[in-house]
Protein backbone atom coordinates (compact mmCIF):
# COMPACT_ATOMS: atom_id res chain seq x y z
CA UNK A 1 0.00 0.00 0.00
CA UNK A 2 1.28 3.54 -1.08
CA UNK A 3 0.53 6.23 1.40
CA UNK A 4 0.43 9.77 -0.66
CA UNK A 5 1.77 12.97 1.60
CA UNK A 6 -0.34 16.12 1.23
CA UNK A 7 1.94 18.65 -0.48
CA UNK A 8 1.19 22.52 -1.81
CA UNK A 9 2.48 24.44 -4.32
CA UNK A 10 5.08 22.15 -5.75
CA UNK A 11 7.54 22.64 -8.39
CA UNK A 12 8.63 19.95 -10.84
CA UNK A 13 9.87 19.39 -14.18
CA UNK A 14 8.85 15.52 -14.72
CA UNK A 15 9.61 13.88 -18.33
CA UNK A 16 7.12 11.38 -19.05
CA UNK A 17 8.05 7.64 -21.15
CA UNK A 18 7.09 7.46 -24.36
CA UNK A 19 3.55 6.92 -25.22
CA UNK A 20 1.84 3.46 -24.75
CA UNK A 21 -0.66 4.11 -27.87
CA UNK A 22 2.10 5.26 -30.30
CA UNK A 23 4.84 2.38 -29.21
CA UNK A 24 1.95 -0.17 -29.42
CA UNK A 25 1.11 1.05 -33.16
CA UNK A 26 4.56 1.38 -34.40
CA UNK A 27 5.53 -2.30 -32.83
CA UNK A 28 2.44 -3.27 -35.31
CA UNK A 29 4.10 -1.48 -38.77
CA UNK A 30 7.34 -2.17 -38.01
CA UNK A 31 6.82 -6.02 -37.53
CA UNK A 32 4.87 -6.46 -41.13
CA UNK A 33 6.95 -3.76 -42.65
CA UNK A 34 9.75 -4.78 -45.34
CA UNK A 35 13.08 -4.31 -43.21
CA UNK A 36 14.32 -3.20 -40.35
CA UNK A 37 12.91 -0.04 -38.13
CA UNK A 38 14.66 1.46 -35.28
CA UNK A 39 11.85 2.71 -32.83
CA UNK A 40 13.44 5.79 -30.81
CA UNK A 41 12.40 6.27 -26.91
CA UNK A 42 9.46 3.22 -27.28
CA UNK A 43 7.82 2.65 -23.62
CA UNK A 44 8.90 -0.37 -22.05
CA UNK A 45 6.14 -1.54 -19.60
CA UNK A 46 3.66 -4.98 -18.99
CA UNK A 47 1.68 -3.72 -21.89
CA UNK A 48 4.41 -3.42 -24.59
CA UNK A 49 6.19 -6.15 -23.62
CA UNK A 50 2.99 -8.60 -24.08
CA UNK A 51 2.63 -6.96 -27.30
CA UNK A 52 6.40 -7.56 -28.59
CA UNK A 53 6.40 -10.80 -27.18
CA UNK A 54 2.86 -11.87 -28.90
CA UNK A 55 5.24 -10.74 -32.24
CA UNK A 56 8.04 -12.78 -31.53
CA UNK A 57 5.55 -15.58 -31.19
CA UNK A 58 4.67 -15.02 -34.69
CA UNK A 59 8.13 -14.89 -36.13
CA UNK A 60 9.40 -11.06 -35.67
CA UNK A 61 12.81 -10.21 -34.08
CA UNK A 62 12.94 -7.71 -31.93
CA UNK A 63 15.83 -6.40 -29.82
CA UNK A 64 15.36 -3.55 -26.99
CA UNK A 65 17.92 -1.52 -26.30
CA UNK A 66 17.69 1.33 -23.38
CA UNK A 67 16.28 3.83 -25.24
CA UNK A 68 15.40 2.31 -28.78
CA UNK A 69 13.93 -0.90 -30.08
CA UNK A 70 15.25 -2.49 -33.46
CA UNK A 71 12.55 -4.50 -35.33
CA UNK A 72 13.21 -6.88 -38.12
CA UNK A 73 9.86 -6.68 -40.17
CA UNK A 74 8.57 -9.56 -41.73
CA UNK A 75 6.79 -7.94 -44.99
CA UNK A 76 3.41 -9.37 -43.60
CA UNK A 77 4.44 -13.09 -43.05
CA UNK A 78 3.41 -14.48 -39.94
CA UNK A 79 4.35 -17.44 -38.35
CA UNK A 80 1.87 -19.78 -36.44
CA UNK A 81 2.95 -20.16 -32.83
CA UNK A 82 3.23 -23.23 -30.99
CA UNK A 83 1.52 -22.60 -27.93
CA UNK A 84 -1.40 -19.93 -27.15
CA UNK A 85 -0.77 -16.25 -27.06
CA UNK A 86 -1.47 -14.76 -23.88
CA UNK A 87 -1.88 -11.12 -23.39
CA UNK A 88 -2.97 -10.60 -19.94
CA UNK A 89 -5.49 -7.62 -19.74
CA UNK A 90 -3.75 -5.59 -22.19
CA UNK A 91 -6.93 -4.59 -24.66
CA UNK A 92 -5.13 -2.87 -26.87
CA UNK A 93 -2.64 -5.59 -27.94
CA UNK A 94 -5.82 -8.42 -28.12
CA UNK A 95 -7.72 -6.49 -30.29
CA UNK A 96 -4.25 -5.53 -32.53
CA UNK A 97 -2.60 -8.98 -32.50
CA UNK A 98 -6.37 -10.49 -33.43
CA UNK A 99 -5.96 -9.11 -36.81
CA UNK A 100 -2.47 -9.34 -37.01
CA UNK A 101 -3.03 -13.27 -36.74
CA UNK A 102 -5.20 -13.35 -39.07
CA UNK A 103 -3.07 -12.58 -41.66
CA UNK A 104 -0.84 -16.12 -41.09
CA UNK A 105 -1.88 -19.35 -42.01
CA UNK A 106 -3.12 -22.42 -39.26
CA UNK A 107 -4.55 -22.15 -35.99
CA UNK A 108 -3.90 -18.75 -33.24
CA UNK A 109 -5.29 -18.98 -29.74
CA UNK A 110 -5.18 -15.61 -28.20
CA UNK A 111 -6.33 -15.40 -24.80
CA UNK A 112 -5.81 -13.48 -21.16
CA UNK A 113 -6.65 -12.95 -18.23
CA UNK A 114 -10.14 -12.85 -15.81
CA UNK A 115 -10.92 -9.01 -16.79
CA UNK A 116 -10.27 -9.41 -20.73
CA UNK A 117 -12.30 -12.73 -20.84
CA UNK A 118 -14.82 -9.94 -20.01
CA UNK A 119 -14.12 -7.26 -22.21
CA UNK A 120 -16.06 -7.43 -25.88
CA UNK A 121 -14.84 -8.45 -28.82
CA UNK A 122 -17.41 -9.32 -31.49
CA UNK A 123 -17.66 -6.15 -33.86
CA UNK A 124 -13.87 -6.92 -34.52
CA UNK A 125 -14.68 -10.48 -35.02
CA UNK A 126 -17.54 -9.43 -37.47
CA UNK A 127 -15.70 -7.09 -39.49
CA UNK A 128 -12.61 -9.69 -40.05
CA UNK A 129 -15.49 -12.48 -40.42
CA UNK A 130 -16.20 -9.93 -43.57
CA UNK A 131 -12.85 -10.72 -44.80
CA UNK A 132 -12.82 -14.02 -44.68
CA UNK A 133 -11.55 -14.54 -41.08
CA UNK A 134 -12.29 -17.88 -39.58
CA UNK A 135 -12.91 -16.59 -36.06
CA UNK A 136 -14.49 -17.69 -32.90
CA UNK A 137 -15.01 -16.65 -29.06
CA UNK A 138 -14.20 -20.27 -27.50
CA UNK A 139 -16.47 -19.39 -24.76
CA UNK A 140 -19.21 -17.81 -26.98
CA UNK A 141 -19.29 -14.97 -25.48
CA UNK A 142 -18.05 -12.58 -27.76
CA UNK A 143 -15.26 -12.03 -25.75
CA UNK A 144 -11.49 -13.65 -25.60
CA UNK A 145 -10.12 -15.87 -25.35
CA UNK A 146 -10.09 -16.21 -29.16
CA UNK A 147 -9.46 -19.07 -31.69
CA UNK A 148 -8.55 -18.42 -35.60
CA UNK A 149 -8.06 -20.31 -38.29
CA UNK A 150 -5.92 -18.24 -40.39
CA UNK A 151 -6.03 -18.52 -44.07
CA UNK A 152 -5.28 -14.36 -44.23
CA UNK A 153 -7.20 -11.54 -45.32
CA UNK A 154 -9.14 -11.93 -48.95
CA UNK A 155 -10.34 -7.49 -48.35
CA UNK A 156 -12.90 -6.75 -50.64
CA UNK A 157 -15.85 -4.69 -48.45
CA UNK A 158 -17.08 -5.17 -44.85
CA UNK A 159 -18.63 -3.59 -41.84
CA UNK A 160 -17.83 -2.85 -38.50
CA UNK A 161 -20.85 -3.08 -37.23
CA UNK A 162 -20.28 -0.20 -34.07
CA UNK A 163 -17.34 2.75 -33.21
CA UNK A 164 -17.57 2.06 -28.99
CA UNK A 165 -14.09 0.84 -28.89
CA UNK A 166 -11.93 2.84 -31.90
CA UNK A 167 -9.34 -0.18 -30.94
CA UNK A 168 -11.69 -2.62 -33.21
CA UNK A 169 -11.35 0.02 -36.02
CA UNK A 170 -7.23 0.45 -35.49
CA UNK A 171 -6.77 -3.15 -35.39
CA UNK A 172 -8.58 -3.36 -38.78
CA UNK A 173 -6.82 -0.51 -40.89
CA UNK A 174 -3.37 -1.28 -39.28
CA UNK A 175 -3.41 -5.01 -41.42
CA UNK A 176 -5.86 -3.73 -44.02
CA UNK A 177 -2.77 -3.10 -46.73
CA UNK A 178 -2.16 -6.75 -46.75
CA UNK A 179 -5.16 -8.03 -47.80
CA UNK A 180 -5.63 -10.25 -51.02
CA UNK A 181 -7.48 -7.79 -52.67
CA UNK A 182 -8.35 -3.85 -52.05
CA UNK A 183 -9.54 -3.42 -48.67
CA UNK A 184 -12.86 -1.08 -47.95
CA UNK A 185 -14.23 -0.53 -44.20
CA UNK A 186 -17.31 1.25 -43.33
CA UNK A 187 -18.42 1.93 -39.49
CA UNK A 188 -22.15 1.99 -38.05
CA UNK A 189 -22.64 3.97 -35.30
CA UNK A 190 -20.93 6.52 -33.57
CA UNK A 191 -16.61 6.28 -33.44
CA UNK A 192 -15.82 6.94 -29.96
CA UNK A 193 -12.34 8.13 -28.88
CA UNK A 194 -11.68 9.52 -32.61
CA UNK A 195 -7.72 10.63 -31.75
CA UNK A 196 -6.97 7.25 -31.58
CA UNK A 197 -7.91 6.48 -35.13
CA UNK A 198 -6.59 9.35 -36.49
CA UNK A 199 -3.28 8.44 -34.21
CA UNK A 200 -3.18 4.92 -36.14
CA UNK A 201 -3.63 6.62 -39.60
CA UNK A 202 -0.37 8.94 -39.03
CA UNK A 203 1.82 5.79 -37.78
CA UNK A 204 0.33 4.08 -40.84
CA UNK A 205 1.31 7.34 -43.07
CA UNK A 206 4.75 7.34 -41.48
CA UNK A 207 5.15 3.59 -42.15
CA UNK A 208 4.79 3.98 -46.07
CA UNK A 209 0.44 4.08 -46.53
CA UNK A 210 -1.62 6.40 -46.76
CA UNK A 211 -5.42 5.38 -45.95
CA UNK A 212 -8.25 7.47 -47.89
CA UNK A 213 -11.24 8.24 -45.75
CA UNK A 214 -14.26 10.72 -45.79
CA UNK A 215 -15.09 13.47 -43.82
CA UNK A 216 -16.78 12.11 -40.78
CA UNK A 217 -14.31 9.04 -40.79
CA UNK A 218 -16.65 6.38 -40.78
CA UNK A 219 -15.48 5.11 -44.48
CA UNK A 220 -12.05 3.64 -45.92
CA UNK A 221 -10.52 2.50 -48.41
CA UNK A 222 -6.90 0.83 -47.53
CA UNK A 223 -5.05 0.67 -50.26
CA UNK A 224 -2.42 -2.87 -50.55
CA UNK A 225 0.43 -2.35 -49.80
CA UNK A 226 3.83 -3.22 -47.47
CA UNK A 227 5.16 -0.97 -44.60
CA UNK A 228 8.69 0.68 -45.14
CA UNK A 229 11.14 -0.24 -42.63
CA UNK A 230 12.44 3.41 -40.86
CA UNK A 231 13.70 5.25 -37.96
CA UNK A 232 10.65 6.78 -35.97
CA UNK A 233 10.31 8.60 -32.72
CA UNK A 234 7.79 7.58 -30.18
CA UNK A 235 6.20 10.90 -28.38
CA UNK A 236 6.30 11.40 -24.62
CA UNK A 237 2.57 9.50 -22.89
CA UNK A 238 0.25 12.50 -23.26
CA UNK A 239 -1.98 10.31 -21.04
CA UNK A 240 0.66 9.59 -18.45
CA UNK A 241 1.27 13.13 -18.19
CA UNK A 242 -2.16 14.31 -17.15
CA UNK A 243 -0.93 13.07 -14.00
CA UNK A 244 1.49 15.68 -13.58
CA UNK A 245 -0.22 18.32 -15.36
CA UNK A 246 -2.95 17.60 -12.86
CA UNK A 247 -1.05 17.72 -9.44
CA UNK A 248 -0.10 21.08 -10.52
CA UNK A 249 -3.84 22.30 -10.67
CA UNK A 250 -4.91 20.31 -7.19
CA UNK A 251 -2.35 22.14 -5.49
CA UNK A 252 -1.84 25.71 -6.87
CA UNK A 253 1.76 24.64 -7.57
CA UNK A 254 3.92 24.30 -11.46
CA UNK A 255 4.98 21.51 -13.33
CA UNK A 256 6.08 21.23 -16.63
CA UNK A 257 6.20 18.51 -19.27
CA UNK A 258 9.17 18.84 -21.79
CA UNK A 259 8.45 16.06 -23.83
CA UNK A 260 5.20 15.35 -24.53
CA UNK A 261 5.15 17.86 -27.96
CA UNK A 262 3.18 20.56 -29.31
CA UNK A 263 1.52 19.71 -31.17
CA UNK A 264 1.17 16.22 -30.60
CA UNK A 265 -0.58 13.69 -32.38
CA UNK A 266 -2.07 12.23 -28.83
CA UNK A 267 -5.95 13.13 -28.31
CA UNK A 268 -4.87 13.39 -24.77
CA UNK A 269 -3.03 15.87 -24.85
CA UNK A 270 -6.11 18.47 -24.87
CA UNK A 271 -6.40 17.52 -21.60
CA UNK A 272 -4.66 20.77 -20.52
CA UNK A 273 -7.10 22.70 -22.52
CA UNK A 274 -9.44 21.03 -20.31
CA UNK A 275 -7.21 22.72 -16.94
CA UNK A 276 -6.78 26.20 -18.54
CA UNK A 277 -10.71 25.90 -18.73
CA UNK A 278 -10.95 24.84 -15.12
CA UNK A 279 -8.60 28.28 -14.15
CA UNK A 280 -5.22 26.95 -14.97
CA UNK A 281 -2.51 28.57 -16.69
CA UNK A 282 -0.55 26.79 -19.61
CA UNK A 283 2.41 28.43 -21.35
CA UNK A 284 4.79 26.14 -24.00
CA UNK A 285 7.82 25.54 -22.89
CA UNK A 286 10.54 24.70 -25.10
CA UNK A 287 8.79 21.62 -27.04
CA UNK A 288 6.72 20.72 -23.64
CA UNK A 289 3.73 22.60 -21.55
CA UNK A 290 4.10 24.54 -18.16
CA UNK A 291 0.69 24.18 -16.11
CA UNK A 292 0.23 26.50 -13.24
CA UNK A 293 -2.43 25.78 -11.21
CA UNK A 294 -5.08 28.72 -9.83
CA UNK A 295 -5.95 29.56 -6.62
CA UNK A 296 -9.30 28.04 -7.06
CA UNK A 297 -10.35 25.56 -9.66
CA UNK A 298 -13.72 25.99 -10.92
CA UNK A 299 -16.13 23.01 -12.73
CA UNK A 300 -16.89 22.69 -16.25
CA UNK A 301 -19.04 20.74 -18.23
CA UNK A 302 -17.21 18.20 -21.50
CA UNK A 303 -18.07 15.47 -23.84
CA UNK A 304 -15.00 13.29 -23.17
CA UNK A 305 -15.95 10.58 -25.45
CA UNK A 306 -12.51 11.38 -27.57
CA UNK A 307 -10.23 11.07 -24.22
CA UNK A 308 -11.53 8.51 -22.10
CA UNK A 309 -7.89 7.58 -20.71
CA UNK A 310 -7.97 10.80 -18.48
CA UNK A 311 -11.60 10.95 -17.73
CA UNK A 312 -10.18 9.76 -14.18
CA UNK A 313 -7.68 12.28 -14.20
CA UNK A 314 -10.05 15.42 -14.22
CA UNK A 315 -12.87 13.24 -12.55
CA UNK A 316 -10.11 13.64 -9.63
CA UNK A 317 -9.14 17.44 -10.38
CA UNK A 318 -12.95 18.24 -10.73
CA UNK A 319 -13.55 16.90 -6.89
CA UNK A 320 -11.09 19.94 -5.72
CA UNK A 321 -12.88 22.83 -7.99
CA UNK A 322 -15.55 24.98 -6.96
CA UNK A 323 -19.04 23.96 -8.59
CA UNK A 324 -20.48 21.04 -10.58
CA UNK A 325 -18.06 19.39 -13.15
CA UNK A 326 -20.12 17.10 -15.82
CA UNK A 327 -18.31 14.72 -17.75
CA UNK A 328 -20.19 13.12 -20.74
CA UNK A 329 -20.25 10.50 -22.66
CA UNK A 330 -17.92 8.14 -21.15
CA UNK A 331 -20.02 5.05 -21.06
CA UNK A 332 -17.02 3.22 -23.11
CA UNK A 333 -15.27 3.64 -19.83
CA UNK A 334 -16.82 0.21 -18.46
CA UNK A 335 -15.23 -1.90 -20.89
CA UNK A 336 -11.95 -0.54 -19.87
CA UNK A 337 -9.55 -2.58 -17.46
CA UNK A 338 -12.12 -2.09 -15.06
CA UNK A 339 -15.20 -0.30 -14.92
CA UNK A 340 -13.99 3.16 -14.91
CA UNK A 341 -17.02 5.30 -15.17
CA UNK A 342 -18.24 3.27 -12.17
CA UNK A 343 -14.86 2.54 -10.08
CA UNK A 344 -14.61 6.62 -9.96
CA UNK A 345 -17.40 7.13 -8.86
CA UNK A 346 -17.38 4.73 -5.53
CA UNK A 347 -13.77 5.87 -5.08
CA UNK A 348 -14.50 9.87 -4.30
CA UNK A 349 -17.48 9.11 -2.70
CA UNK A 350 -15.41 6.59 -0.40
CA UNK A 351 -13.22 10.23 0.29
CA UNK A 352 -16.66 12.22 0.79
CA UNK A 353 -16.50 13.50 -2.77
CA UNK A 354 -20.62 14.24 -3.87
CA UNK A 355 -20.62 11.96 -6.92
CA UNK A 356 -23.32 11.30 -8.96
CA UNK A 357 -23.05 8.10 -11.61
CA UNK A 358 -25.00 8.16 -14.80
CA UNK A 359 -25.21 4.98 -17.13
CA UNK A 360 -22.89 7.08 -19.62
CA UNK A 361 -21.49 10.47 -17.16
CA UNK A 362 -20.24 11.56 -14.15
CA UNK A 363 -21.55 14.23 -12.44
CA UNK A 364 -18.92 15.63 -9.86
CA UNK A 365 -20.37 18.78 -7.10
CA UNK A 366 -16.99 20.07 -6.05
CA UNK A 367 -15.27 21.26 -3.01
CA UNK A 368 -17.55 22.28 -0.31
CA UNK A 369 -15.76 23.88 2.70
CA UNK A 370 -18.35 22.84 5.31
CA UNK A 371 -17.20 18.90 4.60
CA UNK A 372 -13.95 18.77 2.68
CA UNK A 373 -12.95 15.62 1.70
CA UNK A 374 -10.98 13.16 3.85
CA UNK A 375 -8.61 10.68 3.28
CA UNK A 376 -9.22 6.99 2.30
CA UNK A 377 -7.69 3.45 1.34
CA UNK A 378 -8.46 3.43 -2.75
CA UNK A 379 -8.97 0.09 -4.48
CA UNK A 380 -7.47 0.60 -7.47
CA UNK A 381 -9.03 -3.08 -9.00
CA UNK A 382 -6.00 -3.86 -10.73
CA UNK A 383 -6.05 -0.65 -12.62
CA UNK A 384 -3.31 1.55 -13.70
CA UNK A 385 -5.36 4.93 -14.23
CA UNK A 386 -7.56 4.51 -10.90
CA UNK A 387 -3.80 3.94 -9.13
CA UNK A 388 -1.83 7.09 -10.80
CA UNK A 389 -5.31 9.51 -10.90
CA UNK A 390 -5.89 8.67 -6.87
CA UNK A 391 -2.22 9.65 -6.72
CA UNK A 392 -2.89 13.09 -7.34
CA UNK A 393 -6.35 13.35 -4.89
CA UNK A 394 -3.53 12.67 -1.95
CA UNK A 395 -1.44 15.88 -3.25
CA UNK A 396 -4.47 17.81 -2.18
CA UNK A 397 -6.19 15.50 0.34
CA UNK A 398 -4.32 14.25 3.53
CA UNK A 399 -4.84 10.18 3.96
CA UNK A 400 -4.84 8.81 1.12
CA UNK A 401 -3.22 5.44 0.77
CA UNK A 402 -3.29 3.66 -2.51
CA UNK A 403 -3.58 -0.35 -2.42
CA UNK A 404 -2.10 -2.69 -5.18
CA UNK A 405 0.00 0.31 -6.00
CA UNK A 406 1.85 -1.83 -8.72
CA UNK A 407 -0.91 -1.95 -11.35
CA UNK A 408 1.11 0.91 -12.88
CA UNK A 409 3.75 -1.49 -14.36
CA UNK A 410 1.11 -1.79 -16.68
CA UNK A 411 1.82 1.63 -18.57
CA UNK A 412 4.37 3.62 -16.42
CA UNK A 413 6.44 1.23 -14.31
CA UNK A 414 8.54 3.86 -12.33
CA UNK A 415 5.44 5.99 -11.97
CA UNK A 416 5.96 6.14 -8.01
CA UNK A 417 10.03 7.45 -8.72
CA UNK A 418 8.50 9.96 -11.25
CA UNK A 419 6.15 11.27 -9.03
CA UNK A 420 8.17 11.58 -5.72
CA UNK A 421 10.00 14.28 -7.95
CA UNK A 422 6.61 16.46 -7.23
CA UNK A 423 8.03 16.73 -3.79
CA UNK A 424 11.70 17.53 -4.10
Amino acid sequence: MKEITQISNISAIVNVPGSKSITQRALIAAALADGVSTLIGPLESEDTRYTAAALEQMGVTIEKGTDKWTVQGNSGRIATPDKEIFLGNNGTATRFLTSVAALGSGNFQITGDERMAERPIMPLMQALQGWGVDIASINDSGCPPLLLKANGLSGGKTVLPEGKSSQYLSSLLLVGPYARQQAELNVEGEILSLPYVIMTLAVMESFGIRVEANETLNSFTIPQGIYKAREYAIEGDASNASYFYAAAAVTGGEVTVPNVPVPSMQGDAAFVALLARMGCQVNKTGEGLTVSGPEELKGITIDMAGMPDVVPTLAVVASQARGRTTIKNIAHLRIKECDRLHVVAVELAKMGARVQELDDALIIEGKDPDTPMHGAEIETYNDHRIAMSFAVAGLAVPGVKIKGEGCVAKSFPDFWDRFALLYK
